[in-house]
């Protein structure tokens, strides 16, 4: 498979492995109430599982992973499009100071020999790598892009995701009147490149398919074949009679009737066979007319037509506009206007667009992924489709700038409440987000913990490395109690299997039999953390105890 090399790339390849995990710090919760167009900040977490992290995407991403790791369903991006415009709020060209900063740390001597693709590609790779771990198995992600990187982003992601999970690329008209930026060209088109995480054969649904007249129930290509139709079975738009056996149809499309067919009330009053060039066969044929499909003859040529009840949603087409529900970027920036009673933000996806893109694969309690939020769209789509069908799906919003709040958060506060005012009022969607800050890296330069984050977020992380599930369900709330009086090592117990974490600030910690005593919860099975053990090996056996060693044995996301 041909790959792409880049100056920088052999920096950036396992750079995602390095990053340091930065635990999330809450600012907020937020609530709406959409009959009364208000909504409520909170200091206690809203456990929504909606959540606008602001900070450094490429961190924030390996944030999620002890949490999200696989289990991301849809991931939607529209990283900077690399122009080489500064104008703009996102700074496209990759020079942020952030961005010039990292490639500095990671790349050497600021980037200042990269290109600016190569800072780019620099800048997304690790990114899309961290992205690959977070997707889900049967889930796929979508990244729109520009003319300028989408050959070197289709070749990066072809490497980390693989070439046969490529899907496709979707082509959106994303505006009916595009700039003059260039002397030969108008861009009325934006790409989407599709890949899933596994090869697999699971069907993406598109819009629902509309039939206003017949479909043939023959086509000339195929082979000759008897279909037989039970009384009562055809729509027939004939007065009452009796026609006889024969040949009808036309010399080149002859449609052969092989008994007396009786008429009597717009339908086949006996059981009559055809032969010709059908379609379908016997098994479906019956099965079509069990799922109610009206199979029909109009005229005295005896020509059999069909249409559906209810036709199954489509495969997606790679073109998408206004005729599969999908505004134009124009559109979207009056929306967004009209939310904030200003321009905020230029070249705004509309939500219409990432609506269907999620409705191709998710269901009803699915996670939907941002790591490069802008002003929110993803958020407003996840919640029109709650809305719709009051579904449960979650959105997780990462954004760098430090608009994340005043604009991206912002936004789906007012989306949750309602906005405008008069004919133009658009009623909240209603629901709830988090809002969080990166805070300190669980690990100092040394791979020590670092007790600057406080034990209980040390607590959580080693509880959700061991059992992917929160603190809070591996304990009662009288052991909660009681670990919050007592400070006891015990974390929890998880499918019979009891965790402890002996661990103090300012001392070593060792399991002996001393701290055996500690132990007052029998189980199945004993997992314990301390800095040494000295515990003979045959009675740790014995006793079905595993020793794990602080920082060693920690995992790292």
């Amino acid at each position: 498979m041909p790959t792409l090399n880049w100056i920088g790339k052999e920096k950036v390849v396992s750079h995602h492995q390095a990053v340091p995990y930065r635990v999330l710090e809450h600012k907020y919760g937020f609530t709406a109430d959409p009959s009364t167009g208000s909504g409520q900040e909170q200091t206690e977490p809203t456990n929504s599982g909606n959540k606008i992290i602001h900070g450094d995407n490429l961190e924030a991403l390996k944030s999620l992973l002890p949490e999200y790791e696989g289990k991301i369903k849809c991931i939607y991006i529209d990283p900077p499009y690399n122009t080489g415009n500064e104008s703009w709020v996102y700074n496209d060209n990759v020079n942020h100071p952030k961005i010039k900063k990292w490639l500095g740390e990671v790349v050497g001597k600021d980037g200042e020999d990269l290109s600016r693709h190569d800072k780019w590609l620099c800048m997304m790779y690790p990114r899309l790598k961290l992205l690959h771990k977070l997707l889900d198995d049967n889930g796929a992600i979508f990244i729109s892009i520009d003319d300028n990187e989408q050959a070197n982003l289709k070749m990066i992601c072809d490497e980390i995701f693989g070439i046969r999970n490529f899907v496709g690329t979707y082509f959106w008209y994303k505006s009916g009147t595009p700039p003059n930026l260039s002397h030969k060209i108008k861009r009325n088109i934006e790409y989407v490149l599709c890949y899933t995480k596994t090869l697999n054969s699971n069907k993406f649904q598109g819009v629902q398919k509309t039939s206003k007249s017949d479909d043939p129930i023959t086509k000339p290509q195929n082979s000759f074949k008897e279909l037989r139709f039970k009384p009562k079975s055809l729509n027939i738009g004939l007065k009452d009679r009796v026609i006889k056996k024969g040949i009808y149809g036309t010399a080149k499309f002859p449609n052969e009737l092989l008994n007396d067919l009786i008429i009597k009330n717009g339908t086949n009053e006996n059981e009559v066979t055809f032969k010709n060039r059908f379609i379908w066969v016997q098994n479906k044929l019956d099965e079509e007319l069990e799922n109610n499909t009206l199979v029909k003859i109009n005229s005295k040529s005896l020509v059999i037509s069909y249409k559906k009840q209810n036709y199954a949603k489509e495969v997606p087409p790679n073109f998408i506009d206004s005729s599969v529900g999908v505004d134009t970027t124009e559109n979207a920036g009056r929306m967004l206007h009209e939310i904030f009673g200003k321009k905020v933000f230029d070249f705004p996806k509309t939500p219409s667009l990432i609506e269907y893109i999620i409705n191709f694969l998710c269901n009803e309690n699915d996670i939907i992924l941002d790591s490069f939020a802008g002003s929110g769209t993803t958020a407003h789509a996840v919640l029109n489709l709650n809305k719709q069908d009051g579904g449960n799906r979650k959105f997780i919003l990462v954004e760098m700038e430090d608009y994340a709040n005043d604009i991206t958060a912002e936004r789906v506060k007012r989306v949750t409440k309602g906005y405008g005012s008069g004919n133009k009022k658009v009623e909240g969607t209603g629901g709830a987000f988090d809002f969080y800050e990166l805070g300190l890296p669980l690990f100092d330069e040394n791979q020590n913990l670092n007790e600057q984050v406080g034990l209980a977020k040390i607590r959580e992380y080693i509880w959700f490395s061991e059992t992917r599930t929160s603190l809070k369900e591996g304990l009662t709330a009288k052991a909660q109690s009681a670990q919050r009086i007592n400070e006891n090592y015990k974390l929890g117990v998880k499918d019979g299997t009891i965790y402890y974490f002996i661990y103090e600030k300012d001392r070593l910690t060792t399991l002996d039999f001393d701290a055996l005593e500690l132990i007052k919860t029998k189980g199945e099975q004993y997992v314990i953390y301390a800095d040494n053990c000295l515990l003979p090996k045959d009675f740790m056996a014995k006793k079905n105890i595993i020793f794990k060693k602080i920082p060693r044995d920690i995992t790292r996301f």
